[in-house]
């Protein structure tokens, strides 16, 4: 009697590597990356004591892929690799097929637009704790006139700078990427919002977006195919880089300001 999908055990490997059987195939989790395997893609899984092979489908001629897990369970990896074979011997479709094609790739790192937007909200926070101590030490010395002032223009050159950064950083990438990045198609998935694009190196690699359309044009830095970016509209792009190197300027000068009646109130006995 053929053993139910859900009922296999989870492989796990060296280094946290697992193997699990899902509804909608295989799932490989890797430390930085996760590759789900559709059935359509799969060729077979080989169990070799502790290590299991993934061997994808390949067209006629070319050299199958294989993904390899090792240090797992020999008596797990044996049970899974031959329940899996038994379901894959049942299929009825045509060989020459290109296996990578169904292994898609989600990177589990942060791409670029969320480290960046990391960095902007620690010198935001920086920016706010620098404001409240020296609203403190201003009304510990009663130079009141500072703390008054600096509630107002403190608070809103904090708002500028924090979204002034972001918005020239982000167009400010993407024009990189449009320039000296990879332009690739990406195809929709099967999956609600999802795209699925070629990364060179012959696997397909996986990302969400929100955009509608059978196929979109994205961009990757040629050294990290992974940290895919979806370009903006030209005029939404303008927008968020005029704006934001607006709502810069406007957030150096109110700073700027501040800093000037900071020291010419600390300066003179009393305050203004």
């Amino acid at each position: 009697m053929p053993i139910p999908i859900a009922s296999l055990p989870v492989l796990v490997g060296r280094d946290g590597i697992a193997l699990s059987a899902e509804n909608e195939g295989l799932v490989l989790d890797l430390p930085t990356e996760q590759i789900v395997f559709t059935a359509d893609g799969l060729a077979r899984l080989r169990a070799e004591g502790g290590t299991v092979l993934i061997e994808l489908r390949a067209k006629a001629g070319a050299t199958p892929r294989v993904h390899r897990i090792d240090g797992v369970d020999p008596d797990g990896a044996v049970l899974f690799a031959d329940t899996i074979n038994d379901l894959l011997a049942n299929r009825t479709d045509r060989d020459d097929v290109d296996g990578a094609r169904f292994a898609a790739i989600r990177s589990l790192a942060p791409r670029w637009r969320h480290r960046f937007a990391r960095r902007v909200l620690r010198g935001s926070l920086g920016y706010l704790l620098a404001l409240i101590v020296l609203a403190v030490v201003a009304g510990s010395l009663g130079h009141w006139d500072v703390v008054i002032v600096e509630i107002p223009v403190g608070g809103i050159s904090w708002l500028a700078l924090g979204f002034g950064a972001y918005g020239v950083g982000h167009g400010r990438r993407e024009r990189w990427l449009q320039r000296h990045g990879v332009a690739v198609t990406a195809t929709r998935a099967t999956s609600p919002g999802a795209y699925v694009y070629p990364d060179g190196t012959g696997d397909y690699r996986i990302f969400v977006h929100g955009m509608a359309g059978a196929a979109i044009t994205v961009f990757h830095p040629p050294e990290d195919p992974a940290d895919v970016l979806v370009p903006s509209p030209p005029f939404t792009r303008l927008v968020n880089t005029v704006g934001g190197g607006f709502l810069l300027a406007c957030g150096a000068a109110g700073t700027v300001a501040l800093a000037l009646l900071t020291v010419t109130s600390f300066g003179t006995p009393g305050g203004l």
